[in-house]
């Protein structure tokens, strides 16, 4: 995740050199104030002013301690498994054994399977240093390196999205198997979208001219490994893996607090006893539900959601899917969301991964900002795809396994 954050720590000072200078006070500034006090005025005249900074509080509190904890231990496990996958050569396994079918999949080059590999066991952005090594990208045509953003945000914190709706119930195995390959599904759609407005943008006859150190042959066959004997890089691969982890943990914490305690008030209602409201943690107005319900046939239909309450995971998952996961034991404890609605967050959440609040940033990492807006598109289509069928696949296995 140290990768994660470097990126955005480089992102953010480009973006600082970049500033536009404006006057002090704007017409946004007023925009801005006018937002936000009605913003404010409309929870409070609902919920009262005092009961709703009590809940923003309680509830971001109970989302630190309840949540973001457990979420962060998963990530360290996780780190540390994938740490020793990559190092003792499971990874390079998995690769040589993925590369054969990437180009019918995906029109990609076998290579491109590496960049699955690395975001599925870290984020969305970890695909970014492998655009930066010459040996990774000379098997690329230069129209073909913008898409791998919209096939690494694909499987972004798989792992650890899929181990964590585990670790809730053993029994949602067979809905988190059919959501990994739904966000397989969606990741070849948003991919082949992509694909079509880079050919446009750069033509398809332009040759990739990056050199590379090694040839291909050597690249599948040699990997870097950790200095010392096999116990001693066991050892570090288990601490560099699970230190990842921690500040994969922290990382989130902002996402899961801010977006998850904001999209909590949005979605649930008072929990009084008789319909009045207590200062409870996730209590709010309720909104969510009210605007799904008008349009809750076509959710059934399409996605097969329990509630009108499981739309807000894959919203949530635009932004942060860490997020997203934390409101899931809130859903499951209410009975609002089942088997089928985890294969579908499954998919769409890993096939989303926040990719609002990555695309346009790592596409700049790329050196296509001007794509990113064709990125983002394409990729709210691979995602709708994803969860589609997540839906009606999970309800084939159902229907065969009787």
């Amino acid at each position: 995740m140290s990768l994660v954050n470097t990126l955005i720590l480089g992102q953010r000072r480009k973006r600082m050199n970049e500033f536009r200078t404006k006057k002090a006070v704007s017409k946004e500034t007023f925009v801005f104030l006018a937002i936000l006090i009605a913003t404010t005025v409309y929870f409070g005249t609902t919920m009262g002013f005092d009961v709703m900074f009590d809940v923003i509080i309680k509830t971001a509190h109970d989302l630190l301690l309840d949540t973001v904890f457990k979420i962060m231990a998963i990530a360290v496990l996780a780190g540390a498994f994938a740490a020793l996958m990559t190092e003792f050569g499971v990874v390079s396994l998995i690769n040589k054994v993925l590369s054969p079918i990437m180009r019918p999949l995906y029109n990609l080059p076998g290579a491109a399977s590496l960049g699955i590999i690395t975001t599925y066991l870290s984020d969305n952005p970890a695909i970014i240093s492998l655009t930066k090594d010459k040996s990774f990208t000379k098997f690329f045509k230069e129209h073909e390196i913008p898409t791998l953003c919209n096939l690494g945000t694909a499987f972004g914190m798989g792992m650890v999205l899929s181990f964590y709706l585990f670790s809730l119930n053993a029994d949602f195995l067979p809905a988190i198997i059919v959501g990994n390959l739904s966000a397989l599904i969606g990741s070849i759609v948003s991919v082949k979208i992509m694909l079509h407005h880079t050919k446009k943008y750069y033509g398809v006859t332009k040759e990739s001219e990056r050199e590379s150190s090694l040839s291909a042959e050597q690249l599948s066959k040699v990997r870097e490994i950790r200095p010392g004997n096999t116990l001693e890089r066991f050892l570090e691969a288990i601490l560099d893996g699970g230190k990842n982890g921690v500040e994969m943990g922290l990382a989130i914490i902002p996402g899961v607090l801010v977006i998850c305690t904001a999209v909590m008030m949005l979605t649930f209602g008072p929990q009084g006893a008789n319909g009045e409201y207590i200062g409870a943690a996730y209590e709010g107005v309720g909104l969510f539900p009210q605007l799904a319900s008008y349009i809750a046939p076509v959710l059934e239909f399409f996605f097969g959601f329990t509630s009108t309450e499981a739309v807000t995971l894959p919203i949530t998952s635009l932004g942060a899917v860490g997020a997203a996961m934390g409101m899931v034991p809130r859903l499951l404890d209410g009975g609002l969301i089942a088997s089928n609605d985890i294969a579908v967050f499954t998919a769409m959440g890993m096939c989303w991964s926040g990719y609002l609040s990555t695309h346009v940033g790592m596409m700049d990492a790329l050196g296509v900002k001007r794509l990113a807006n064709k990125a983002i598109i394409s990729h709210t289509f691979g995602g709708l795809a994803a969860g589609i069928s997540a839906n009606y696949i999970y309800k084939l296995v159902v229907l065969v396994m009787g």
